[in-house]
């Protein structure tokens, strides 16, 4: 049977993902293969893809597409993540050099997928529609040595027209609080001071396992009481599980960041149902306005999609007043593209390129203009700021503020993994400049 010493794993897409990557980095180190970051010459070859959009799709397939055509020694070549739940066997019919297809709810399996390929040479593959919770979390190899991923919740119930995660990722199921508090604890131990609590929409946490009695804001409060964990930060949400609970958590516990990502997704009523966001934009703007009224120094992150089926330039300016009226300090913004096998592959993608980029440009010179002006105000203030590195040319460490804003300041990389008290002096583009430390947190 043919030996792999050496693997390389490349991640496209979200935070997920990369803790998906990273539990696999785990695994594989386990099992006595050493990490390169040369892809070339590596015994194994792990694409860990994104479906989300096209682009990301055929950034992927055209990567391995090269690799397959290059005439260097043979590598064993595995794609992991949404894209294989998303084309699943069809990957080997466009892909043919592939060796194995592993899903978003097969991770565990890798081992043993990599045995049945060097034992009998055939293509295999893994794609369960359903997440079974027996993931060895405490597996992942991390590369930062300050901040972490934790996993709650895998998959989505929700049922987005234009979203292809339900479908990649399967319906929503809850990691066990213990086995999450347990991970952070061994975090704790291990020095890290800042932990991101993942998934498709953790404000469901629980919901699926009521005999838990442990909801999203409950499992916040225990995760709180860790000796050790500075910062607690949580995404995705869905506005329609935002809870008043959770605003006061976000309020009450000295962990948890003021920053909410509250994805709006469009400001039409009507384009609002056609997503199937099971919201209105009235009941939107009733939660943003009670989260700012309990925590009033909150920061907001929204998701917007410009060029939706139908969408009228009267609804797209809809979308646009309610961004400049909220004023959200993180946006990603796209323009529509359809999914296969999303209701919204089956409809006339009927709003012109140039239209959709058109309203896209309008909607990021607003966010530009919002970020800009915030980036202002903080000019002179002192900010609480998590120094997370150093900058890899210079003498800059890098780190961010509690409502996410990057952060560059001269000092000495002893100050790695501490809590600092900065002034902000400047700013070049979307980072903030700040002075020498003043104190400790």
């Amino acid at each position: 049977m043919r030996k792999l010493n050496t693997f390389y794993i490349r991640t496209y897409g979200c935070q997920m993902n990369e803790l998906d990557s990273e539990i696999m980095v785990g695994l594989l180190e386990k099992r006595g293969l050493t990490r390169t970051q040369e892809e070339e010459g590596a015994d194994l070859l792990i694409f860990n893809t994104c479906s989300i959009r096209d682009l990301a799709e055929r950034k992927v397939m055209g990567k391995i597409g090269q690799i397959g055509r290059a005439k260097t020694k043979r590598s064993i070549i595995g794609v992991t993540g949404c894209m294989a739940m998303a084309k699943k066997e069809t990957l080997f019919r466009k892909l043919p050099h592939v060796d194995f297809v592993i899903g978003t709810n097969n991770i565990g399996d890798m081992n043993a997928v990599l045995d049945e390929v060097l034992t009998t040479g055939r293509q295999t593959i893994r794609t369960d529609d359903q997440f079974e919770e027996n993931l060895d979390y405490l597996a992942a190899k991390r590369d930062d040595p300050v901040k972490a991923f934790v996993s709650i919740i895998r998959g989505c119930d929700k049922h987005c027209t234009y979203c292809v995660v339900p479908y990649t990722r399967g319906e929503e199921v809850s990691r066990p609080p213990e086995s999450i508090l347990e991970e952070c604890r061994r975090l704790a131990d291990s020095g890290y001071k800042e932990i991101t609590l993942l998934g498709q929409n953790v404000n469901s946490y629980g919901k699926d396992k009521p005999e838990w009695n442990c909801l999203f804001h409950d499992l916040l409060y225990q995760i709180d009481k860790i000796p050790g964990i500075e910062r607690v930060r949580f995404m995705t949400s869905h506005p329609v599980d935002i809870t008043t609970e959770l605003m006061y958590a976000i309020r009450d516990l000295p962990s948890l960041c003021e920053f909410v990502h509250f994805p709006m997704q469009a400001g039409s009523d009507r384009i609002l149902r056609k997503m199937h966001r099971i919201y209105t934009i009235d009941q939107y703007l009733e939660k943003v306005a009670l989260l700012r009224s309990i925590v009033p120094n909150v920061a907001l992150g929204t998701d917007i999609i410009v060029g939706f089926p139908t969408e009228t330039e009267e609804e797209f300016q809809m979308t646009y007043d309610r961004f400049k009226e909220i004023r959200y300090s993180v946006a990603f913004l796209f323009a529509f593209s359809a999914r296969k096998g999303t209701p919204a592959f089956r409809w006339k993608d009927d709003i012109p390129e140039e239209v959709k980029q058109d309203r896209l440009q309008r909607l990021l010179a607003l966010h530009d203009e919002i970020c800009k002006e915030e980036r202002n105000s903080l000019l002179g203030q002192t900010v609480e700021v998590l120094i997370e590195g150093k900058v890899k040319e210079g003498e800059f460490l890098k780190g961010r503020t509690r409502c996410w804003k990057n952060v560059l300041l001269k000092g000495e990389e002893s100050l790695i993994g501490s809590l600092q008290k900065v002034q902000v002096t400047g700013f070049s583009h979307h980072t903030l400049l700040a002075s020498q430390h003043l104190s400790n947190c």
